[in-house]
């Protein structure tokens, strides 16, 4: 939609959120401007950061949040969305979701959008105990139960395709080694459960196997077949799981990828096995319907490589041509992590320009201004603004200095739906965002 366009349109009211406490008196003038543009503005009262952007910029960003986000065909309420988290919670044996999976995902139906727990596509592809599947038919029977919760309470969600690799132990395979693109040595644990005590421990995996080239073949039919299974138990889509050192983020990396055949050496052959999964399962449901998250800036599990930004980019090229739902990036989220650089972020989205969701230590403080939307204005509907005074007081006292402040849009839901999301215990928050924001002048 153009300015011009967009102008024609009623206007929203305007809510200015900001927890910095500077000199606002620069903001005079940006709400004089706004108001003469036929927006009602409501200020907090105490000051706040000054915009670098001008009004041009700003009124670009307003025209954005005019408009819905849309994902795999869905407008989404808001841009929040709840990032994949293991819960391990699966019936044994079987490793089946059930009733509790269920209502743990009804409970966060008011995410803009659910990506779940990953789930393996095959018994090969597990790492940990307890984790669901969805390559059984009462793995799917038990997954229907969550996505119709999920769609009664008026959410969406996505399952999370997941093939750990070589991040796994013998036990879950019949004492036969795991498997990874090439058979190194390395330090990673995994969570497991002694089967006489009941006790679960973190146990360190051994090292792998490597997978022969039909094997490769194989293990790209079962995210196909995972992928029709989730449309079968009712998902909005599927975000395929190719970050955190698991079976495709080892693909792509030359510290765990020592193959010689076209699935290693070049970055070309170390894609293939990535590009043969996505477009395997978008072929099957739709690339409207397809995701996939990757972690650029991981190093632990033995994922230090050296080419991996370059080789995220070029991977980044390829899902835009496929016209993917949307990318999900890793923001490294450990104390002493490496830094996610704005130039790597506008890099991703000179060659992305479908929606990107973005996820690590994003909380009440840092999720909706931070980067793409610092120092710049949304434009919820609230029912009530009080909710968001006292979470900006709560900041203030936290020395925090960004707050989200996206409520749900429309009538009936409650406009702390999105606050409350982001303050529980054990939920992180991602955000999607669907258009580019405009270079600074």
């Amino acid at each position: 939609m153009s300015m011009d366009q967009n102008e024609m349109r009623p206007r929203p009211n305007i809510v200015l959120v900001h927890g910095a406490w500077v000199d606002g008196s620069s903001w005079s003038s940006v709400i004089e401007r706004l108001q003469a543009d036929g927006y009602r503005v409501t200020a907090p009262q105490f000051p706040l950061t000054s915009l670098a952007d001008d009004v041009a910029r700003l009124r670009h960003v307003l025209a954005l949040q005019d408009g819905p986000t849309v994902v795999a065909g869905h407008t989404l309420a808001h841009r929040i969305v709840m990032a994949p988290m293991t819960r391990a919670r699966s019936t044994q044996p079987g490793d089946v979701p059930n009733a509790l999976n269920a209502l743990y995902y009804a409970q966060r139906a008011s995410a803009a959008l659910i990506v779940t727990e990953a789930t393996q596509i095959s018994p090969q592809g597990k790492g940990y105990s307890f984790t669901p599947g969805i390559y059984s038919p009462e793995q799917v029977a038990g997954w229907r139960l969550a996505t119709d919760a999920v769609h009664a309470a008026g959410g969406r969600i996505f399952a999370q395709l997941w093939h750990v690799g070589r991040m796994s132990h013998p036990d879950f395979h019949d004492g036969q080694l795991p498997v990874a693109p090439s058979a190194v040595p390395f330090d990673g644990q995994i969570w497991k459960v002694d089967p006489v005590t009941g006790v679960g421990a973190m146990v360190a995996s051994p090292t792998p196997r490597a997978l022969g080239r039909d094997e490769i073949a194989g293990v790209v039919a079962d995210f196909r077949r995972a992928a029709r299974n989730a449309m079968e138990a009712g998902f909005d889509g599927v975000e395929i799981h190719g970050a955190n050192g698991y079976l495709i983020d080892q693909f792509l990396r030359t510290t765990s990828n020592l193959r010689t055949d076209e699935y290693g050496g070049s970055r070309e052959n170390r894609l293939r096995f990535l590009k043969e999964v996505v477009n395997a399962v978008a072929d099957e449901i739709g690339a409207d319907r397809t995701a996939i998250r990757l972690a650029p800036f991981l190093t632990a599990r033995g994922m230090d490589c050296p080419d991996i930004l370059p080789t995220i980019l070029e991977a980044t090229k390829f899902l835009q041509a496929r016209g993917i739902a949307y990318l999900h990036l890793v923001e490294a989220d450990w104390d002493d992590a490496p830094q996610f650089t704005e130039e790597f972020r506008q890099a991703i989205r000179a060659r992305f320009t479908r929606p990107i969701i973005v996820a690590g230590k994003y909380d009440e403080a840092r999720a909706a201004f931070e980067e793409y939307l610092a120092r710049r204005i949304r434009q919820p509907n609230f029912a009530n603004a009080r909710s968001v005074r006292n979470a900006l007081d709560r900041a203030r006292l936290r020395q925090a200095s960004r707050i989200f402040a996206d409520a749900m849009q429309g009538g009936g839901r409650s406009d702390t739906a999105a606050l409350t999301l982001l303050s529980a215990t054990d939920i992180r928050a991602s955000r999607v965002f669907d258009t580019p924001p405009p270079r600074p002048v």
